[in-house]
């Protein structure tokens, strides 16, 4: 099992951490809908990808139960 010879400074803990930062993903307008979405990703609000329909979006109704 390793283990450290000497401590580890806090410079070189920093340095470490500060890989670990969570990023906001960068969002764009769609074309069709103008809705925000994620960039190269099918619009969840309206399904269209690339200047077509990519898939077909479903409207949850109050009746239909959460999907897990």
């Amino acid at each position: 099992m390793g283990v450290p010879k000497r401590r580890v400074s806090h410079a070189r803990q920093g340095d470490r951490r500060s890989q670990q930062a969570l990023a906001v993903p960068d969002l764009e307008e769609c074309p069709h809908c103008h809705e925000p979405k994620r960039i190269h990703h099918v619009c969840p609000n309206c399904g269209w990808y690339g200047g077509r329909q990519a898939i077909e979006v479903r409207t949850r109704t109050r009746t239909e139960p959460p999907r897990s």
